[in-house]
């Protein structure tokens, strides 16, 4: 089994390749944590990210197109990122539609559809003023 530390620390190796748009290395890791973390966005994500620094924003859009995840943060955390491909793919209509439902969720992922569509985000009441 995968510890959190190891899997923090495969997702910034895989980050570092799906920021280079190096598909093939960032898929071989995210795939891995995929397989040990299905429930979970980030591996989605990360496969996303490699194709989208790649130029391929079409191809992103099919791979997070049919995730179901079962948690509603992680939902909105692959809806946002969805509707970003959308977005590059030139599909803006598409890409509205998909991030006005994810800002509808809770988490970050609807924060960042919420920013995405230029919408006002709530600062947690936690945070201090700058």
């Amino acid at each position: 089994m995968l510890d959190a530390d190891d899997a923090r620390f495969l997702t910034e190796i895989g980050m570092l390749a799906a920021g280079r748009g190096d598909v093939r290395h960032a898929d071989t890791i995210f795939d891995a944590l995929r397989g040990l973390r299905p429930d979970r966005a980030y591996p989605l994500v990360g496969l996303a990210v490699a194709r989208l620094n790649a130029g391929r924003a079409a191809e992103a859009a099919r791979l997070l197109e049919d995730a179901d995840l079962a948690g509603p943060e992680e939902r909105a955390t692959v809806r946002a990122w969805y509707g970003l491909a959308l977005q590059l793919a030139g599909r803006a209509a598409e890409s509205r539609r998909v991030l006005a439902d994810a800002a509808t969720l809770p988490g970050e992922g609807g924060v960042l559809a919420r920013q995405m569509l230029g919408l006002a985000v709530e600062i947690p009441s936690d945070v201090p003023d700058v």
